[in-house]
């Protein structure tokens, strides 16, 4: 059988920018044959994310995240049908899902490494799998209900930064559900984002009460504009200068979700990164929580959130935004633009029907 196969090339330069020569496109022959508790799958879907680009260093710099090696193949999240199995849990035709889902045409894997999911769960959208009803959803849901403290009839004011990202884009329309809704005539649900796109996509299709491009917009300003009344819980995907500007006009005891820095990914600096001296001082000040959420600390809590979140979705009360980009051999063109904000909702590439 012929396997095409993604490798790490190279890590990225000295600039810290990951580009498409980092990755490379390998083909080889898979033989046949199973070893016992071994599973032959098809990749359907693997998915590109932020935490990444940590793993294409020699350090990752989180001790849950195994560094990629040069020359060796990548891996993340995946969904696929197994095509033969030894594996008493599985069996030809059931569809499956990993967090270490190698990046492969196919794949022999240890059936202990992969969970069966149910289709109906996501009304056939197997990518979803990968976003909305996966671990991009479950860290938005148990990050805004572990840390967030909505409540629901005390008008409070959520803001998301990389709002029209795979998480933000959920863990906004998780806060509007909870109680973070307009009333009174002011916005509830303000995202922050990269273009005039993404603004219309957060308010018309996913219910945000307002946005703000970072890129063409004074983030401060825009935030005065659509939070008159103060921030009361931010959700934080992105880090750097615009996480300094939300934390500036926040409210005495606010709550700040520290998930992702994507904008200081590409830097050599420890995660998650140090505080400017005034934007410790605000939090100081305020007394605002500023907590680091791991969702893999949550596991216990999954399969019940994951079958809310396959409710919300499959009801039509969590919208889901995606961008599929084609072909294994688009791995690395995916990663980067995804890097770069290119993507609308989360960035999946579709290996095979």
């Amino acid at each position: 059988m012929l396997l095409k196969k993604v490798v790490l090339n190279s890590r990225p330069g000295p600039n810290g920018v990951p580009g498409p020569a980092n990755f490379r496109l390998e083909e080889s022959t898979l033989e046949p044959g199973l070893e016992e508790e071994e599973v032959l799958v098809r990749t359907l879907y693997l998915s590109v994310d932020p935490y990444m680009r940590c793993k294409m260093n020699e350090d990752s710099g989180a001790e849950y995240l195994t560094p990629w090696k040069v020359s060796e193949v990548m891996d993340g999240g995946g969904v696929g049908v197994v095509q033969s199995s030894r594996h008493d849990a599985y069996r030809e035709g059931d569809v499956v899902t990993s967090f270490t889902w190698p990046w492969q045409t196919h794949a022999v894997v240890k059936g202990s490494i992969l969970q069966k999911v149910n289709p109906s769960l996501v009304d056939g959208h197997l990518s979803y799998f990968l976003g909305a009803v996966g671990m991009t959803g479950l860290t938005a849901l148990l990050g805004m209900r572990e840390k967030g403290h909505v409540i629901r009839g005390a008008n409070q004011t959520l803001v998301v930064s990389g709002a029209a990202g795979a998480c933000g884009s959920v863990a906004g329309q998780i806060g509007r559900l909870d109680g973070c809704s307009r009333s009174t005539g002011f916005n509830r649900v303000v995202g922050i984002c990269g273009s005039e796109d993404k603004c219309k996509a957060l308010v018309e299709v996913l219910g945000f009460s307002g946005a703000i491009d970072y890129r063409r917009q004074d983030v401060a300003a825009g935030l005065r504009e659509n939070c008159p009344n103060g921030i009361d819980v931010y959700f934080d995907n992105v880090g750097g200068d615009v996480s300094d500007s939300v934390i500036a006009q926040m409210n005495e005891g606010g709550h700040v979700i520290l998930c992702g820095q994507i904008s200081q990914y590409n830097k050599d600096v420890p995660y998650p990164p140090s505080l400017s001296q005034e934007t410790q001082e605000n939090l100081n000040r305020k007394n605002i929580t500023r907590e680091r959420f791991m969702v893999l600390n949550y596991m216990s809590q999954a399969q019940d959130a994951l079958g809310e979140l396959g409710c919300l979705v499959t009801s039509g009360q969590v919208k889901v935004l995606e961008t599929i980009e084609n072909g294994i051999e688009n791995m690395g063109v995916a990663f980067c633009s995804m890097m770069k904000g290119g993507n609308v909702g989360k960035q999946v590439v579709k290996i095979s029907h």
